[in-house]
């Protein structure tokens, strides 16, 4: 099971820090990957780490501004998003696929998801 927190209202500039933590399973043999969908647009993938491949993967559009981040005792995945802009709103997934490097494009498990809107 995946569980994403730490969506939330944000002003543009405004900073972010999202969660996903695992349960069930170990991160450390997975690719994590996380995803995101705005209104009117399709999936996009924002940002994956692979430990196992020693990879990891910025979309362009997030690039300087995000940071994945893994802590396997915790067996969470962060992703710390700066200088927040509009086009950054959507709803934001964790998801996983099992020892792959990074980009990941079809993710075997993923969570629920947790809302990121970008506004003043």
């Amino acid at each position: 099971q995946l569980v994403e927190s730490g969506g939330g209202l944000v002003q543009p500039g405004g900073s972010l820090n999202l969660s996903c933590a695992a349960s069930g399973f170990t991160l450390r043999n997975f690719a994590i990957g996380w995803f995101r969908r705005a209104p009117e647009k399709g999936r996009e993938g924002v940002s994956c780490i692979s430990d196992s491949h020693g990879s990891t993967y910025y979309a362009d559009s997030v690039k300087g501004r995000f940071t994945i981040s893994v802590d396997h005792v915790k067996n969470t995945v962060f992703l710390q998003m700066n200088n927040l802009k509009p086009d950054d709103t959507g709803v934001y997934y964790c998801a996983t696929l099992y020892y792959s490097r990074c980009p990941i494009t079809s993710p075997d498990y993923w969570g629920q998801g947790t809302q990121v809107t970008v506004s003043s």
